[in-house]
């Protein structure tokens, strides 16, 4: 008994000082560790798919590891950062989602490029229009899916209950009006490592 918290103890002391005192950039003003809600053991299996992410991510390219950063909160993956072309972005997304126990992921990684309003503002005014129908019909469950417009090409990550419903995302998304192409990653839930119960 007294092996197995000693056991406790000194992990936990080895996680509090490879975590650190504070984070900061996600949430904008830190989330404290010392008061960290997740269990020791998530706290484990997140530290386990941080450092299995990032290497997966340093193998894609060594460039990342300067321009994108990852965070991983209760198997739910964070990526931002800056990548110089849509596809990076997509890509990246790919390999957060196959880590193995990952929930859900958030990708705020931007493209680099010289800001244009008129192509960003037709960017922002397909996706929206897209959001729209995708909430209003029915057969869909418009939150499980990131839709981003890059210079009228509109990508879409998520997770599909069914192949009618990622066919209808699609169809939905080339109905829109002055979209050039529709690039979808879409998962279905059967083919989930981990699924929800």
């Amino acid at each position: 008994m007294k092996n197995k918290l000693f056991i406790i103890f000194f992990i936990s002391l080895l996680l509090n000082g490879c975590v650190g005192v504070s984070s900061s950039g996600i949430f904008g003003t830190g989330v404290s560790v010392a008061i960290d809600p997740r269990s020791l053991g998530t706290q484990i299996d997140d530290s386990l798919m941080q450092k299995n992410l990032s290497a997966r991510i340093l193998i894609e390219n060594k460039n990342y590891l300067l321009n994108v950063k990852s965070k991983v909160l209760d198997g739910r993956i964070f990526l931002t950062g800056k990548v110089d072309q849509p596809e990076e972005k997509l890509k990246l997304t790919k390999i957060a989602w196959e880590t193995e126990g990952v929930r859900s992921v958030r990708n705020d990684i931007k493209i680099k490029e010289e800001f244009n309003l008129k192509q960003s503002a037709k960017d922002l005014l397909i996706t929206s229009q897209l959001r729209t129908a995708l909430i209003l019909n029915k057969e869909i469950k418009a939150i499980n899916y990131q839709i981003d417009t890059y210079k009228k090409k509109i990508y879409i990550y998520g997770i599909a209950l069914t192949d009618e419903e990622k066919n209808l995302v699609v169809t939905e998304a080339k109905e829109i009006l002055d979209v050039e192409d529709v690039i979808a990653s879409i998962l279905l839930v059967e083919n989930l490592r981990i699924q929800k119960n």
